[in-house]
């Protein structure tokens, strides 16, 4: 293990005994369950043991707000994209549902999806996903959205872009 390995997990080992419990709380107060809490808690921690730097790290508790706050803003989606799919689901007649383990599989394609295209403006989402889930042609997009056919194969581009290469250019 590398110096600067040992170095960043003795920093997080600090800051999770310094501050778990104030953390926990803060977590807590949020979303008014301490299980879901403690469940964030934990992946505020797993997220800081995925960095590969030494944190420079001023304030502890403001920076721990600042990560929690992601991981917060990151749970709030994925329940919104859960309880749109499971609405949508609803709809479905009986014979059509798929299985536990295809509802399973395409939750998480859905939030995958959804994590994919964040920061994207809405027509550009709104157009790849008329494509990509509803089967949409182009000109059939262009006049939902009410924009041309060459403005749709730039948002389709745009928007496919920051799917393919996500693992490439995560922050574009």
């Amino acid at each position: 293990m590398a110096t600067s390995d040992i170095a960043l997990d003795q920093q997080i080992e600090t800051l999770y005994t310094d501050h778990r419990g104030w953390l926990g709380r803060w977590l807590s107060k949020k979303l008014g369950d301490p299980h879901q809490a403690s469940d964030l808690l934990h992946d505020t921690f797993m997220r800081l043991l995925a960095r590969e730097e030494v944190l420079a790290i001023q304030e502890p508790r403001a920076f721990l707000t600042t990560v929690a706050q992601r991981v917060l803003a990151n749970h709030w989606r994925r329940q919104k994209v859960e309880r749109a799919y499971l609405e949508t689901l609803a709809l479905i007649p009986e014979a059509k549902v798929p299985s536990e383990e295809e509802r399973a599989i395409l939750l998480e394609t859905l939030i995958e999806i959804d994590r994919l295209l964040d920061g994207l403006s809405l027509p550009v989402k709104r157009a790849f996903l008329m494509t990509q889930l509803d089967g949409l042609s182009h000109a059939e997009v262009g006049e939902v959205l009410r924009i041309s056919n060459t403005t749709v194969k730039r948002y389709l581009l745009k928007a496919a872009q920051r799917c393919y290469f996500a693992d490439v250019f995560p922050n574009t």
